[in-house]
Protein backbone atom coordinates (compact mmCIF):
# COMPACT_ATOMS: atom_id res chain seq x y z
CA UNK A 1 0.00 0.00 0.00
CA UNK A 2 1.74 3.14 -1.09
CA UNK A 3 1.48 6.43 1.09
CA UNK A 4 0.38 9.47 0.18
CA UNK A 5 2.10 12.54 0.09
CA UNK A 6 1.84 15.04 2.66
CA UNK A 7 -1.13 17.78 1.66
CA UNK A 8 0.39 20.89 1.16
CA UNK A 9 -1.17 23.93 2.92
CA UNK A 10 -2.82 26.47 0.74
CA UNK A 11 -1.28 29.71 0.62
CA UNK A 12 -3.25 31.52 3.02
CA UNK A 13 -2.68 29.27 5.89
CA UNK A 14 1.45 29.72 4.51
CA UNK A 15 1.22 33.44 4.89
CA UNK A 16 -0.23 32.74 8.72
CA UNK A 17 2.31 30.18 9.84
CA UNK A 18 4.69 32.89 8.68
CA UNK A 19 3.05 35.73 10.25
CA UNK A 20 2.71 37.86 7.71
CA UNK A 21 -1.10 38.00 8.13
CA UNK A 22 -4.03 37.67 10.53
CA UNK A 23 -6.46 35.13 11.05
CA UNK A 24 -9.38 37.35 10.31
CA UNK A 25 -7.23 39.11 7.63
CA UNK A 26 -7.21 35.92 5.42
CA UNK A 27 -11.26 35.73 6.17
CA UNK A 28 -11.93 38.91 4.98
CA UNK A 29 -9.79 38.34 1.97
CA UNK A 30 -11.41 34.95 1.37
CA UNK A 31 -15.05 36.51 2.11
CA UNK A 32 -13.75 38.69 -1.03
CA UNK A 33 -12.51 36.29 -3.17
CA UNK A 34 -15.95 34.71 -3.00
CA UNK A 35 -17.15 37.80 -4.72
CA UNK A 36 -14.55 38.88 -7.02
CA UNK A 37 -13.16 35.66 -8.28
CA UNK A 38 -9.55 36.91 -8.51
CA UNK A 39 -6.24 35.24 -6.95
CA UNK A 40 -5.94 35.32 -3.36
CA UNK A 41 -2.95 36.21 -3.13
CA UNK A 42 -4.23 39.65 -5.48
CA UNK A 43 -6.47 40.76 -2.82
CA UNK A 44 -4.25 40.84 0.36
CA UNK A 45 -1.91 43.45 -1.84
CA UNK A 46 -4.85 44.94 -2.59
CA UNK A 47 -6.60 45.34 0.70
CA UNK A 48 -2.50 46.10 2.06
CA UNK A 49 -2.62 43.78 4.67
CA UNK A 50 0.67 42.49 2.24
CA UNK A 51 3.22 43.84 -0.22
CA UNK A 52 3.74 42.22 -3.31
CA UNK A 53 7.32 41.11 -2.18
CA UNK A 54 6.49 39.78 0.46
CA UNK A 55 3.74 37.66 -1.07
CA UNK A 56 6.25 36.36 -4.00
CA UNK A 57 8.78 35.05 -1.70
CA UNK A 58 5.91 33.49 0.03
CA UNK A 59 4.83 31.93 -2.83
CA UNK A 60 8.74 30.92 -4.16
CA UNK A 61 8.97 28.92 -0.86
CA UNK A 62 5.83 27.69 -1.40
CA UNK A 63 6.46 26.58 -5.04
CA UNK A 64 9.65 25.51 -4.38
CA UNK A 65 10.55 28.26 -6.64
CA UNK A 66 13.39 31.28 -6.82
CA UNK A 67 11.75 34.82 -6.63
CA UNK A 68 12.85 38.47 -7.45
CA UNK A 69 12.63 41.78 -6.95
CA UNK A 70 12.77 43.43 -10.13
CA UNK A 71 13.13 47.18 -8.06
CA UNK A 72 16.64 46.08 -7.24
CA UNK A 73 17.84 44.03 -10.35
CA UNK A 74 19.91 46.32 -13.29
CA UNK A 75 18.87 43.85 -16.97
CA UNK A 76 21.33 42.65 -19.22
CA UNK A 77 21.18 44.61 -22.62
CA UNK A 78 21.72 40.98 -24.31
CA UNK A 79 18.66 39.72 -22.40
CA UNK A 80 16.24 42.87 -22.94
CA UNK A 81 17.43 42.45 -26.68
CA UNK A 82 15.75 38.36 -27.15
CA UNK A 83 12.53 39.59 -26.72
CA UNK A 84 10.04 42.46 -28.62
CA UNK A 85 8.76 44.61 -25.87
CA UNK A 86 5.37 43.93 -27.19
CA UNK A 87 5.21 40.15 -26.56
CA UNK A 88 6.68 41.19 -22.92
CA UNK A 89 4.11 43.38 -22.26
CA UNK A 90 1.35 40.31 -24.03
CA UNK A 91 3.21 37.41 -22.12
CA UNK A 92 3.55 39.44 -18.71
CA UNK A 93 7.43 38.55 -18.91
CA UNK A 94 10.29 40.49 -17.99
CA UNK A 95 14.23 39.13 -19.41
CA UNK A 96 16.46 40.54 -17.10
CA UNK A 97 19.69 38.42 -16.93
CA UNK A 98 21.33 36.12 -20.34
CA UNK A 99 24.67 34.21 -19.62
CA UNK A 100 26.41 33.19 -22.76
CA UNK A 101 28.55 30.58 -21.03
CA UNK A 102 25.81 28.50 -20.48
CA UNK A 103 23.50 29.72 -22.70
CA UNK A 104 20.77 30.65 -20.14
CA UNK A 105 18.09 33.17 -20.46
CA UNK A 106 16.35 33.96 -17.12
CA UNK A 107 12.92 35.49 -16.83
CA UNK A 108 10.54 37.09 -14.48
CA UNK A 109 6.96 35.80 -14.80
CA UNK A 110 3.70 36.06 -12.49
CA UNK A 111 3.09 32.18 -12.97
CA UNK A 112 6.28 30.22 -13.51
CA UNK A 113 4.22 27.28 -14.43
CA UNK A 114 2.47 28.40 -17.18
CA UNK A 115 3.34 26.14 -20.09
CA UNK A 116 1.80 28.25 -22.68
CA UNK A 117 3.54 31.10 -22.62
CA UNK A 118 7.15 29.18 -21.94
CA UNK A 119 6.35 27.83 -25.27
CA UNK A 120 5.69 31.21 -26.71
CA UNK A 121 9.11 32.43 -25.51
CA UNK A 122 10.70 29.59 -26.20
CA UNK A 123 9.72 29.97 -30.16
CA UNK A 124 10.28 34.13 -30.02
CA UNK A 125 14.35 33.54 -29.08
CA UNK A 126 17.17 31.63 -30.77
CA UNK A 127 17.05 27.62 -30.57
CA UNK A 128 19.59 26.51 -27.75
CA UNK A 129 18.98 28.96 -25.25
CA UNK A 130 17.78 28.02 -22.24
CA UNK A 131 14.94 29.48 -20.36
CA UNK A 132 14.90 29.77 -16.26
CA UNK A 133 11.40 31.00 -15.08
CA UNK A 134 11.91 33.29 -12.03
CA UNK A 135 8.53 34.59 -10.10
CA UNK A 136 7.87 38.47 -9.65
CA UNK A 137 4.84 40.17 -9.24
CA UNK A 138 2.54 41.01 -12.39
CA UNK A 139 2.81 44.90 -11.08
CA UNK A 140 6.70 45.04 -11.18
CA UNK A 141 7.10 43.28 -14.16
CA UNK A 142 5.36 45.95 -15.91
CA UNK A 143 6.87 48.58 -14.30
CA UNK A 144 10.09 47.52 -15.64
CA UNK A 145 9.42 46.95 -18.76
CA UNK A 146 8.11 50.52 -19.47
CA UNK A 147 11.38 51.38 -17.24
CA UNK A 148 14.02 49.41 -19.21
CA UNK A 149 12.37 48.89 -22.90
CA UNK A 150 12.79 51.49 -25.20
CA UNK A 151 15.73 53.26 -24.27
CA UNK A 152 19.17 52.71 -24.77
CA UNK A 153 21.43 50.51 -22.23
CA UNK A 154 24.39 50.39 -23.77
CA UNK A 155 27.53 52.73 -22.77
CA UNK A 156 28.14 53.65 -26.95
CA UNK A 157 24.33 54.09 -27.40
CA UNK A 158 23.71 56.36 -24.01
CA UNK A 159 27.46 58.42 -24.62
CA UNK A 160 26.13 59.27 -28.25
CA UNK A 161 22.80 60.02 -26.70
CA UNK A 162 24.09 62.39 -24.18
CA UNK A 163 26.84 64.31 -27.07
CA UNK A 164 23.47 64.12 -29.54
CA UNK A 165 20.53 64.75 -27.53
CA UNK A 166 19.34 67.84 -25.40
CA UNK A 167 20.49 66.67 -21.94
CA UNK A 168 20.28 69.09 -18.72
CA UNK A 169 22.93 66.97 -16.84
CA UNK A 170 22.59 69.03 -13.87
CA UNK A 171 19.42 67.30 -12.97
CA UNK A 172 19.46 64.12 -12.29
CA UNK A 173 16.42 61.76 -12.49
CA UNK A 174 16.73 59.03 -9.89
CA UNK A 175 17.23 61.28 -6.69
CA UNK A 176 13.84 60.45 -5.56
CA UNK A 177 11.60 58.67 -7.41
CA UNK A 178 12.65 60.20 -10.62
CA UNK A 179 11.80 57.82 -13.88
CA UNK A 180 14.75 56.36 -15.71
CA UNK A 181 14.58 58.03 -19.06
CA UNK A 182 17.69 60.16 -17.74
CA UNK A 183 20.75 59.05 -19.77
CA UNK A 184 22.89 59.88 -16.60
CA UNK A 185 21.12 57.53 -14.54
CA UNK A 186 21.39 54.51 -17.14
CA UNK A 187 24.79 55.25 -18.20
CA UNK A 188 26.32 54.98 -13.91
CA UNK A 189 23.80 51.21 -14.13
CA UNK A 190 25.55 50.33 -17.20
CA UNK A 191 29.31 51.18 -16.14
CA UNK A 192 28.36 48.87 -13.30
CA UNK A 193 26.79 45.68 -15.18
CA UNK A 194 30.02 46.46 -17.69
CA UNK A 195 32.58 46.10 -14.91
CA UNK A 196 30.77 43.22 -13.48
CA UNK A 197 30.21 40.98 -16.96
CA UNK A 198 34.07 41.55 -17.38
CA UNK A 199 35.26 40.18 -14.37
CA UNK A 200 36.62 43.35 -13.01
CA UNK A 201 37.40 43.88 -9.09
CA UNK A 202 37.11 47.73 -8.94
CA UNK A 203 36.09 50.93 -10.74
CA UNK A 204 37.76 53.97 -10.65
CA UNK A 205 36.36 57.21 -11.99
CA UNK A 206 38.93 59.74 -12.28
CA UNK A 207 38.59 63.60 -13.29
CA UNK A 208 41.39 64.94 -15.07
CA UNK A 209 41.64 68.98 -16.05
CA UNK A 210 39.45 68.30 -19.15
CA UNK A 211 38.06 64.85 -19.16
CA UNK A 212 36.58 62.18 -16.72
CA UNK A 213 38.93 58.92 -17.13
CA UNK A 214 36.90 55.49 -16.12
CA UNK A 215 39.06 52.22 -15.57
CA UNK A 216 38.40 49.06 -14.64
CA UNK A 217 41.08 46.53 -12.59
CA UNK A 218 40.91 43.13 -14.62
CA UNK A 219 43.04 40.61 -13.18
CA UNK A 220 44.90 43.10 -11.05
CA UNK A 221 45.94 45.11 -13.75
CA UNK A 222 43.91 48.56 -14.60
CA UNK A 223 42.44 49.48 -18.12
CA UNK A 224 41.70 52.06 -19.23
CA UNK A 225 38.01 51.79 -21.15
CA UNK A 226 36.45 55.24 -21.46
CA UNK A 227 37.28 58.85 -21.35
CA UNK A 228 34.60 61.28 -21.09
CA UNK A 229 34.04 65.36 -21.35
CA UNK A 230 34.70 66.40 -18.41
CA UNK A 231 31.23 68.40 -17.96
CA UNK A 232 28.97 65.08 -17.42
CA UNK A 233 31.14 64.26 -14.12
CA UNK A 234 28.63 66.47 -12.24
CA UNK A 235 25.67 64.75 -12.59
CA UNK A 236 27.96 61.12 -12.64
CA UNK A 237 29.21 62.07 -8.90
CA UNK A 238 25.84 62.88 -7.95
CA UNK A 239 24.26 59.85 -9.40
CA UNK A 240 27.15 57.45 -7.83
CA UNK A 241 26.47 59.49 -4.32
CA UNK A 242 22.61 59.06 -4.31
CA UNK A 243 23.15 55.22 -5.16
CA UNK A 244 25.53 55.09 -2.14
CA UNK A 245 23.58 56.65 0.41
CA UNK A 246 26.03 59.68 0.59
CA UNK A 247 26.08 63.24 1.17
CA UNK A 248 25.94 64.73 -2.24
CA UNK A 249 26.66 68.04 -0.56
CA UNK A 250 29.95 67.38 0.87
CA UNK A 251 32.58 67.58 -1.79
CA UNK A 252 35.81 68.47 0.47
CA UNK A 253 36.21 65.36 2.51
CA UNK A 254 36.61 61.62 1.56
CA UNK A 255 33.15 59.83 1.87
CA UNK A 256 32.43 55.69 2.39
CA UNK A 257 29.34 54.04 0.94
CA UNK A 258 27.74 50.99 -0.44
CA UNK A 259 25.79 49.95 -2.92
CA UNK A 260 23.82 46.50 -3.60
CA UNK A 261 22.56 45.18 -6.66
CA UNK A 262 21.45 42.31 -8.49
CA UNK A 263 23.46 42.20 -11.68
CA UNK A 264 23.27 39.11 -14.23
CA UNK A 265 20.75 37.61 -11.79
CA UNK A 266 23.46 37.61 -8.64
CA UNK A 267 23.27 39.85 -5.64
CA UNK A 268 26.74 42.26 -6.25
CA UNK A 269 27.73 44.67 -3.57
CA UNK A 270 30.02 47.60 -4.37
CA UNK A 271 31.58 49.40 -2.10
CA UNK A 272 31.98 52.72 -2.89
CA UNK A 273 34.71 54.97 -1.74
CA UNK A 274 35.40 59.16 -2.58
CA UNK A 275 38.70 61.54 -2.26
CA UNK A 276 38.36 65.42 -3.01
CA UNK A 277 41.61 65.81 -5.78
CA UNK A 278 42.64 69.14 -7.27
CA UNK A 279 40.50 68.19 -10.62
CA UNK A 280 36.92 66.90 -8.43
CA UNK A 281 36.15 63.82 -6.42
CA UNK A 282 37.79 60.71 -7.36
CA UNK A 283 35.35 57.64 -7.01
CA UNK A 284 36.30 54.17 -6.56
CA UNK A 285 34.23 51.12 -6.32
CA UNK A 286 35.14 47.74 -5.08
CA UNK A 287 33.44 45.38 -6.65
CA UNK A 288 32.35 42.57 -4.33
CA UNK A 289 30.62 38.83 -5.69
CA UNK A 290 29.01 36.77 -3.15
CA UNK A 291 28.66 34.02 -5.75
CA UNK A 292 32.22 34.13 -6.68
CA UNK A 293 33.63 34.90 -3.09
CA UNK A 294 33.28 31.71 -0.85
CA UNK A 295 36.12 28.65 -3.03
CA UNK A 296 35.81 25.32 -1.81
CA UNK A 297 39.57 24.25 -0.79
CA UNK A 298 39.20 21.53 -3.39
CA UNK A 299 38.58 24.37 -6.16
CA UNK A 300 41.36 26.81 -5.22
CA UNK A 301 43.84 26.65 -8.25
CA UNK A 302 46.71 25.78 -6.19
CA UNK A 303 48.91 22.82 -6.43
CA UNK A 304 47.99 19.27 -4.58
CA UNK A 305 51.37 19.40 -2.29
CA UNK A 306 50.34 23.29 -1.09
CA UNK A 307 46.56 21.99 -0.37
CA UNK A 308 47.82 18.96 1.36
CA UNK A 309 50.00 20.84 3.67
CA UNK A 310 47.21 23.38 4.51
CA UNK A 311 44.91 20.95 5.58
CA UNK A 312 47.65 19.28 7.95
CA UNK A 313 47.84 22.88 9.45
CA UNK A 314 44.61 23.52 10.05
CA UNK A 315 44.55 19.49 11.77
CA UNK A 316 46.31 21.26 14.46
CA UNK A 317 43.57 22.10 17.57
CA UNK A 318 45.34 25.19 18.36
CA UNK A 319 47.79 28.17 17.27
CA UNK A 320 47.98 30.97 14.59
CA UNK A 321 47.70 30.18 10.71
CA UNK A 322 48.92 33.81 9.12
CA UNK A 323 48.32 34.41 5.23
CA UNK A 324 50.36 37.64 4.26
CA UNK A 325 50.85 39.05 1.11
CA UNK A 326 50.77 43.15 -0.20
CA UNK A 327 46.56 44.41 -0.77
CA UNK A 328 44.95 42.78 -3.45
CA UNK A 329 46.72 39.38 -3.60
CA UNK A 330 43.53 37.21 -2.86
CA UNK A 331 44.55 36.96 1.45
CA UNK A 332 40.70 37.15 1.90
CA UNK A 333 39.70 34.53 -0.22
CA UNK A 334 42.12 31.91 1.03
CA UNK A 335 40.95 32.75 4.77
CA UNK A 336 37.38 32.05 3.48
CA UNK A 337 38.56 29.14 1.51
CA UNK A 338 40.31 27.71 5.21
CA UNK A 339 37.13 29.06 7.36
CA UNK A 340 34.49 27.06 4.83
CA UNK A 341 36.58 24.05 5.18
CA UNK A 342 36.37 24.00 8.81
CA UNK A 343 33.00 24.90 8.79
CA UNK A 344 30.32 22.81 10.18
CA UNK A 345 27.67 22.73 12.83
CA UNK A 346 30.43 21.07 15.83
CA UNK A 347 32.76 24.14 15.91
CA UNK A 348 31.79 28.01 16.51
CA UNK A 349 33.23 30.14 14.17
CA UNK A 350 33.66 34.27 14.88
CA UNK A 351 35.37 36.58 13.02
CA UNK A 352 36.35 40.60 13.26
CA UNK A 353 36.72 42.16 9.86
CA UNK A 354 36.89 45.55 8.69
CA UNK A 355 34.72 45.27 7.07
CA UNK A 356 32.58 41.69 6.45
CA UNK A 357 33.11 41.47 2.65
CA UNK A 358 31.16 38.30 2.01
CA UNK A 359 28.30 36.31 4.49
CA UNK A 360 28.80 33.06 5.48
CA UNK A 361 26.16 30.94 6.66
CA UNK A 362 26.92 29.45 10.44
CA UNK A 363 30.04 31.82 10.85
CA UNK A 364 29.50 34.93 13.25
CA UNK A 365 30.69 38.12 11.39
CA UNK A 366 31.63 41.02 12.92
CA UNK A 367 32.31 44.81 11.38
CA UNK A 368 34.93 46.82 12.76
CA UNK A 369 34.04 50.94 11.88
CA UNK A 370 34.98 54.13 13.55
CA UNK A 371 30.76 53.94 14.57
CA UNK A 372 31.54 50.65 16.52
CA UNK A 373 34.18 52.23 18.61
CA UNK A 374 36.12 48.81 19.10
CA UNK A 375 39.25 48.43 18.02
CA UNK A 376 40.98 44.48 17.03
CA UNK A 377 41.98 44.29 20.71
CA UNK A 378 38.89 44.98 22.49
CA UNK A 379 37.12 42.44 20.18
CA UNK A 380 39.09 39.76 20.55
CA UNK A 381 38.41 40.38 24.24
CA UNK A 382 34.56 40.28 23.43
CA UNK A 383 34.77 37.07 21.25
CA UNK A 384 37.11 34.85 23.73
CA UNK A 385 33.45 35.42 26.23
CA UNK A 386 31.39 33.99 23.33
CA UNK A 387 33.06 30.37 23.46
CA UNK A 388 34.28 29.98 20.09
CA UNK A 389 37.00 27.60 19.08
CA UNK A 390 38.29 29.26 16.03
CA UNK A 391 38.93 32.93 15.45
CA UNK A 392 39.57 35.15 12.44
CA UNK A 393 41.35 38.30 12.85
CA UNK A 394 40.86 40.65 10.01
CA UNK A 395 44.85 41.68 10.65
CA UNK A 396 47.14 41.80 13.33
CA UNK A 397 48.28 45.58 12.70
CA UNK A 398 49.66 46.42 16.43
CA UNK A 399 51.01 44.93 19.31
CA UNK A 400 47.82 45.16 21.21
CA UNK A 401 45.92 43.02 18.34
CA UNK A 402 48.82 40.50 18.16
CA UNK A 403 48.92 39.61 21.75
CA UNK A 404 45.25 39.03 22.13
CA UNK A 405 45.26 37.02 19.04
CA UNK A 406 48.46 35.15 20.54
CA UNK A 407 46.90 34.82 24.07
CA UNK A 408 43.51 33.48 22.27
CA UNK A 409 45.67 30.42 20.43
CA UNK A 410 47.69 29.73 23.54
CA UNK A 411 44.54 29.14 25.73
CA UNK A 412 43.53 26.56 23.31
CA UNK A 413 41.73 28.14 20.17
CA UNK A 414 42.67 28.39 16.21
CA UNK A 415 42.90 32.02 15.24
CA UNK A 416 43.48 33.03 11.67
CA UNK A 417 44.78 36.46 10.76
CA UNK A 418 46.42 38.48 8.05
CA UNK A 419 50.01 39.98 8.09
CA UNK A 420 50.94 42.66 5.72
CA UNK A 421 54.72 41.31 4.72
CA UNK A 422 56.43 40.17 1.60
CA UNK A 423 57.40 36.05 2.25
CA UNK A 424 56.53 33.97 4.79
CA UNK A 425 59.66 34.54 6.95
CA UNK A 426 59.38 37.86 6.61
CA UNK A 427 56.26 37.39 8.97
CA UNK A 428 59.01 36.64 11.92
CA UNK A 429 60.91 40.47 11.65
CA UNK A 430 57.42 42.10 11.17
CA UNK A 431 55.98 40.83 14.64
CA UNK A 432 58.68 41.63 16.35
CA UNK A 433 58.66 45.21 14.69
CA UNK A 434 55.69 45.63 16.30
CA UNK A 435 56.84 44.28 19.81
CA UNK A 436 55.86 40.88 20.08
CA UNK A 437 58.27 38.85 22.03
CA UNK A 438 60.06 35.62 20.36
CA UNK A 439 59.38 33.78 23.47
CA UNK A 440 55.25 34.56 22.17
CA UNK A 441 55.50 33.63 18.78
CA UNK A 442 57.99 30.45 18.95
CA UNK A 443 55.52 27.34 19.56
CA UNK A 444 52.25 29.24 19.23
CA UNK A 445 52.34 29.63 14.94
CA UNK A 446 50.90 26.64 13.05
CA UNK A 447 52.24 27.83 9.78
CA UNK A 448 52.45 30.76 7.18
CA UNK A 449 51.49 31.30 3.89
CA UNK A 450 52.40 33.78 1.51
CA UNK A 451 50.84 34.89 -1.53
CA UNK A 452 50.64 36.35 -5.25
CA UNK A 453 47.98 36.78 -7.84
CA UNK A 454 48.88 36.20 -11.35
CA UNK A 455 47.01 36.64 -14.73
CA UNK A 456 46.49 33.24 -16.46
CA UNK A 457 47.76 32.61 -19.92
CA UNK A 458 44.38 32.78 -22.30
CA UNK A 459 43.65 28.88 -23.60
CA UNK A 460 42.63 30.03 -26.79
CA UNK A 461 45.39 31.76 -28.13
CA UNK A 462 48.44 31.48 -26.30
CA UNK A 463 51.57 30.22 -28.21
CA UNK A 464 54.58 28.43 -28.20
CA UNK A 465 57.90 30.09 -28.49
CA UNK A 466 61.54 28.82 -27.64
CA UNK A 467 62.85 30.48 -24.32
CA UNK A 468 65.31 33.49 -25.31
CA UNK A 469 68.72 34.14 -23.63
CA UNK A 470 67.31 35.85 -20.76
CA UNK A 471 64.49 33.28 -19.92
CA UNK A 472 67.25 30.73 -20.56
CA UNK A 473 69.42 31.93 -17.18
CA UNK A 474 66.94 32.17 -15.64
CA UNK A 475 65.18 28.84 -16.21
CA UNK A 476 69.01 27.28 -15.38
CA UNK A 477 68.90 29.46 -12.20
CA UNK A 478 65.40 28.00 -11.13
CA UNK A 479 65.75 24.41 -12.45
CA UNK A 480 65.69 22.43 -16.04
CA UNK A 481 65.08 24.75 -18.83
CA UNK A 482 62.06 23.33 -20.97
CA UNK A 483 61.94 22.93 -25.01
CA UNK A 484 59.49 25.85 -25.02
CA UNK A 485 57.36 27.82 -22.97
CA UNK A 486 54.30 29.69 -24.13
CA UNK A 487 53.64 33.51 -24.69
CA UNK A 488 50.27 35.58 -24.89
CA UNK A 489 48.74 36.35 -27.43
CA UNK A 490 45.01 37.72 -27.61
CA UNK A 491 41.66 37.53 -29.02
CA UNK A 492 38.36 38.00 -28.67
CA UNK A 493 37.72 35.37 -25.56
CA UNK A 494 40.62 37.71 -23.52
CA UNK A 495 39.56 41.22 -24.81
CA UNK A 496 42.81 40.85 -26.82
CA UNK A 497 45.10 40.96 -23.91
CA UNK A 498 46.38 37.46 -23.78
CA UNK A 499 45.35 36.64 -20.29
CA UNK A 500 41.86 35.49 -18.99
CA UNK A 501 41.26 34.69 -15.20
CA UNK A 502 44.30 34.71 -12.10
CA UNK A 503 45.69 31.67 -10.27
CA UNK A 504 47.43 31.62 -6.78
CA UNK A 505 51.02 31.59 -5.96
CA UNK A 506 51.78 30.48 -2.63
CA UNK A 507 54.81 30.31 -0.50
CA UNK A 508 53.73 27.95 2.74
CA UNK A 509 56.24 27.77 5.97
CA UNK A 510 54.95 25.04 8.17
CA UNK A 511 56.29 25.29 11.78
CA UNK A 512 58.37 22.68 13.61
CA UNK A 513 59.95 22.37 16.83
CA UNK A 514 63.14 22.75 14.98
CA UNK A 515 61.97 26.30 13.13
CA UNK A 516 60.39 27.56 16.65
CA UNK A 517 64.07 26.88 18.22
CA UNK A 518 65.36 28.93 16.06
CA UNK A 519 62.70 31.90 16.16
CA UNK A 520 63.12 31.35 20.25
CA UNK A 521 66.53 32.11 19.98
CA UNK A 522 65.81 35.64 17.75
CA UNK A 523 67.49 33.74 14.98
CA UNK A 524 68.00 36.42 11.63
CA UNK A 525 65.71 35.65 8.69
CA UNK A 526 68.90 33.96 6.95
CA UNK A 527 68.99 31.41 9.68
CA UNK A 528 65.69 30.70 9.19
CA UNK A 529 65.51 30.55 5.50
CA UNK A 530 68.37 28.29 5.24
CA UNK A 531 67.00 25.73 7.73
CA UNK A 532 63.25 26.07 6.14
CA UNK A 533 65.13 25.34 2.65
CA UNK A 534 66.46 22.21 3.98
CA UNK A 535 63.09 20.92 5.28
CA UNK A 536 61.72 21.70 1.42
CA UNK A 537 59.91 24.86 2.02
CA UNK A 538 59.64 26.38 -1.53
CA UNK A 539 59.43 30.13 -2.18
CA UNK A 540 57.21 31.97 -4.62
CA UNK A 541 59.35 32.21 -7.32
CA UNK A 542 59.80 28.33 -7.26
CA UNK A 543 55.59 28.09 -7.36
CA UNK A 544 55.98 30.30 -10.12
CA UNK A 545 58.40 28.71 -12.62
CA UNK A 546 56.23 25.55 -12.02
CA UNK A 547 53.36 27.30 -13.19
CA UNK A 548 55.59 28.53 -16.27
CA UNK A 549 56.33 25.67 -17.14
CA UNK A 550 53.02 24.34 -17.00
CA UNK A 551 52.33 26.58 -19.65
CA UNK A 552 49.68 28.18 -17.01
CA UNK A 553 51.24 31.71 -16.89
CA UNK A 554 54.61 34.23 -18.73
CA UNK A 555 57.63 34.98 -17.03
CA UNK A 556 56.85 38.48 -17.98
CA UNK A 557 53.32 37.96 -15.66
CA UNK A 558 55.78 36.15 -13.07
CA UNK A 559 58.41 39.06 -13.18
CA UNK A 560 55.78 41.50 -12.04
CA UNK A 561 54.88 40.10 -9.26
CA UNK A 562 57.64 37.71 -7.59
CA UNK A 563 61.08 38.97 -7.32
CA UNK A 564 64.18 36.87 -8.95
CA UNK A 565 66.92 37.95 -7.46
CA UNK A 566 67.25 35.57 -4.87
CA UNK A 567 67.35 32.70 -7.04
CA UNK A 568 69.83 34.74 -9.47
CA UNK A 569 72.21 35.21 -6.34
CA UNK A 570 71.93 39.19 -7.28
Amino acid sequence: MSSQAPRRKPIGEQLIDKGVIGTDQLKIALLEQSRSKDKLGEILVRLGFLTESVLNEALGESLGQESINLKEIVPDIEAIKLIDKSLAKKLDIMPFSYTADDNTLMVAMPDTFDILVLDRITAAIPKGINIEPVLASSSDIIAAIDQFFGYELSIDGILNEIETGEVDTTKIAGIEGAEYSHPTVRLVDAFLTDAVKQDASDIHFEPEEGFLRVRYRIDGVLRQVRSLHKKYWPSIVVRLKVLADMNIAETRAPQDGHISLKITGHPIDFRVATQPTIHGENIVLRILDRSKAIIPLEELDIPDHHRSTLKLMMARPEGIILVTGPTGSGKTTTLYSLLNYLNDETVNIMTLEDPVEYPISMIRQSSLNSSVKMDFADGIRSLMRQDPDIILVGEMRDLDTASMGFRAAMTGHQVFSTLHTNSALGAFARLKDIGVEPGLIAGNIIGIVAQRLIRKLCLHCREQSPPNEIEKQLFVATGETPEFVYRAVGCERCGQRGYKGRLGLLEILKMDEDLDDLVAKNASTGELSKLATEKGFLRLVDDGMERVKRGETTLDELSRVVDFSAKLGL
